[in-house]
């Protein structure tokens, strides 16, 4: 059961989101994937989620629940077999440069300098810019990550973290009022995934706070710590949302202090229940958790 204390706090939160104007909007979204010769999957059905703007969302449940399947609508790389998104008021019918992904695997061109990643991005969203306008916005953004002295090497030189900074740094670099995140920090140890999420919150800082971020992510500390809310999904096929959990803690966030809070450790302990099964081998009674 809930603390008041816990309670309170989340009505807070609640009330300062509902000021923000609206930045996705899923309506009653369903997707399913057929193949030749195959049984029609349906891999996420009927699913409502509001998004406010400036709002930093992470989606976490089991694997195969449909996580990267909703955010691949919210991208438009997936389309919605009924229902919508929308996103800033307008009907996603497909990628657009107004929401910027990063991938687990980074998606960097192996044969390009980390400086030519981030320009390309650049290039191709904002041709009408000089090429002065987008030499400063590439440094910018490599410089913001701690990456400007590697500019000229290639991906194939770097590190797992310094790779994905370079990820992160592109998508910014093209300014998008939405950032996707799907699993982006899975790959790398602790004290590397660490410094990732400080970088990430430095650049939403940078930001105003206006970007809005939305993570697929496994790891139940790091959606509590750099999230707003988290929706928790159920297992699919046909995976709903369980429950949308609100992170009842001000920013800014300090890790090592955080984990003492009582509002930390009640709001770990229900996520942590929420996506807890039990098995039970009878003949032993026994039960795992």
């Amino acid at each position: 059961m809930e603390s008041n204390l816990l309670v309170d706090t989340q009505k807070t939160l609640v009330a300062a989101l509902d000021t923000r104007p609206v930045s996705i909007d899923v309506k009653d979204v369903t997707i399913t994937f057929s193949s030749r010769g195959k049984d029609r999957f349906t891999a996420v059905k009927n699913i409502d989620l509001t998004i406010k703007q400036g709002e930093i969302v992470s989606i976490i449940g089991h694997s195969g629940c449909g996580k990267s399947t909703l955010m691949n609508s919210i991208s438009g790389m997936v389309k919605p077999s009924s229902g919508e998104v929308i996103v800033n008021g307008k009907q996603v019918n497909g990628p657009g440069p107004d929401r910027g992904i990063v991938f687990q695997n980074y998606s960097l061109l192996p044969w390009m300098s980390v400086y030519k990643n981030v320009y390309e991005a650049v290039d191709a969203v904002m041709p009408r810019k000089s090429v002065k306008e987008k030499a400063e916005l590439v440094e910018k953004n490599l410089t913001m990550v701690n990456l400007y002295q590697h500019k000229d090497k290639l991906p194939g030189q770097l590190s797992g973290g310094m790779k994905q900074r370079t990820a992160i740094a592109r998508a910014f670099a093209i300014n998008p009022s939405v950032l996707l995140l799907d699993e982006p920090f899975g790959a790398l140890d602790a004290l590397t995934k660490g410094s990732m999420h400080i970088e990430l919150l430095k650049l939403w800082n940078l930001d105003n706070r206006n970007k809005t971020i939305v993570m697929v992510t496994h790891d139940i500390e790091e959606a509590i710590f750099l999230s707003d809310r988290v929706v928790v999904m159920n297992d699919g096929p046909e995976a709903t949302i369980k429950e949308i959990v609100n992170i009842p803690l001000e920013r800014p966030r300090n890790k090592k202090d955080i984990i003492h809070l009582p509002e930390y450790m009640e709001v770990h302990d229900r996520l942590l229940t929420l996506l807890t099964k039990s098995f039970s081998i009878e003949d032993e009674g026994v039960e795992f958790v």
